[in-house]
């Protein structure tokens, strides 16, 4: 076999279809985000960025940044290596207690990333209890699926967001045997929010386990930043709420919050814990101070509310078709693979606007979409240079509009 033929003849089919993605090199601006410089070939260029899941702006707050200067000047640079190995520092200890006050649990375990904390998770405890079936929204993100596959447990699949079809698969179960059901609050491509309590009263009625990602509604979503379930009060009613460290709250890493006794259970058994180094004592530091800003200030939630639903105006009064959700999630509604990719060439090399095409697999063919995440940072300028070029740009491509908004 030629490998390397192999290679580029895979990688020219997905040039071909539309979907090849081209990272876009940027340096965001400290204190200035979302304008950020953009990297080419004959130099720079000034770009205003529309797609990060810095929701908040977080990444660049002065508690954050203060925070994460005074403990790299304290303790170096890294952790040493895994916390079993080279111990736990102070910073890991203090995050995790901060986290399950958060979530009003006993316990949090840190890990290096949202998707190796669902990964690590469900993996961990879909293997290790016996016999134990996995009901997986079938929305749900890779990083939940590749962790229940990991763990060898028997699956099944139930309808996006139906109570009735997760109460239909668990009724076909024995009583008795060991169940977990696995959703998310915030759908991250459409923007929608999962029907929380309805999900909870069927798991409590088959005696099931509830394991749910807030990574899109932590920080964002109710009176501390607790997500959605905390919105709605129902924190109390689920087994594990998993989050991370690298959206709302702007620096990386990821957790779960659970009883003290399940997340000993993880940390005693999960490979993708025990073998990995720890986050930063720095990074660990700035999340810390993320999280207890937003605990007390609802400045940052209520100006970011205000932004998405300027944006979405304007959308509806130029009859550009958007998803509509209840989220702080825009996805501006393409269809084709190709037409996408333009639209955010166009957008970048003619007005500074960065906003990433989002094609298959991320998306289903015929969804492509752009996915626009408005922050409390984007000022109305910003909002108006998006809307008029994207204005332009739809026209130019004859793409379909909605009916104009009266």
């Amino acid at each position: 076999m030629d490998y390397q033929e192999f290679f580029g003849s895979e990688l020219q089919a997905v040039r071909d279809e539309g979907r090849y993605r081209v990272f876009a090199e940027i340096e965001r601006k400290a204190g200035n985000f979302p304008q950020a410089t953009r990297y080419v070939e004959d130099g720079t260029t000034n770009v205003t960025v529309w797609c990060s899941n810095d929701y908040l702006g977080m990444g660049q707050h002065p508690k954050v940044a203060a925070a994460m200067h005074k403990v790299i000047d304290e303790c170096g640079a890294g952790a040493g290596g895994t916390r079993n190995i080279s111990g736990t520092n102070h910073h890991h200890v203090l995050l995790e207690k901060e986290l399950a006050d958060l979530h009003g649990k006993e316990d949090a375990l840190l890990f290096t990333s949202g998707y190796v904390s669902n990964w690590a998770a469900l993996g961990t405890l879909a293997a290790r209890i016996p016999d134990c079936v996995v009901l997986s929204d079938a929305l749900n993100h890779a990083s939940m699926i590749e962790g229940i596959r990991y763990s060898g447990a028997e699956r099944m699949i139930f309808e996006h967001n139906s109570p009735e079809d997760l109460d239909r698969k668990l009724s076909t179960l024995d009583p008795d045997r060991p169940k977990l059901v696995a959703f998310e609050s915030v759908y991250s491509m459409d923007g929608d929010i999962a029907p929380i309590a309805e999900i909870l009263d069927v798991c409590e009625k088959h005696n099931a386990m509830s394991y749910i990602d807030e990574v899109h509604g932590v920080g964002l979503y109710g009176p501390r930043g607790g997500g959605v379930a905390e919105r709605e009060g129902l924190m109390d009613r689920i087994t594990v709420i998993e989050g991370t460290l690298g959206k709302a709250f702007g620096v990386m890493g990821g957790y779960i919050s659970a009883s003290k006794d399940l997340c000993d259970f993880v940390r005693t058994f999960a490979s993708g814990f025990i073998f990995t180094t720890a986050m930063p004592p720095a990074v660990a530091a700035g999340a810390c101070a993320s999280i207890k800003h937003l605990k007390e200030s609802n400045i940052e939630r209520d100006t970011q509310k205000e932004r998405v639903e300027k944006v979405r105006d304007a959308l509806d009064r130029l009859g550009i078709p958007h998803l509509p959700n209840p989220s702080h999630i825009i996805p501006v509604m393409v269809g084709d693979a190709h037409k996408c990719k333009f639209i955010s060439d166009w957008l970048m090399d003619n007005h500074g606007i960065y906003v990433q095409p989002i094609n298959y697999p991320t998306v289903p063919r015929g969804t492509e979409r752009l996915r626009i995440t408005p922050s409390p940072v984007h000022s109305d300028d910003d909002v108006n240079r998006l809307i008029t070029a994207l204005s332009e740009i739809w026209s130019q491509c004859e793409l379909a509009r909605r009916d104009i908004a009266a």
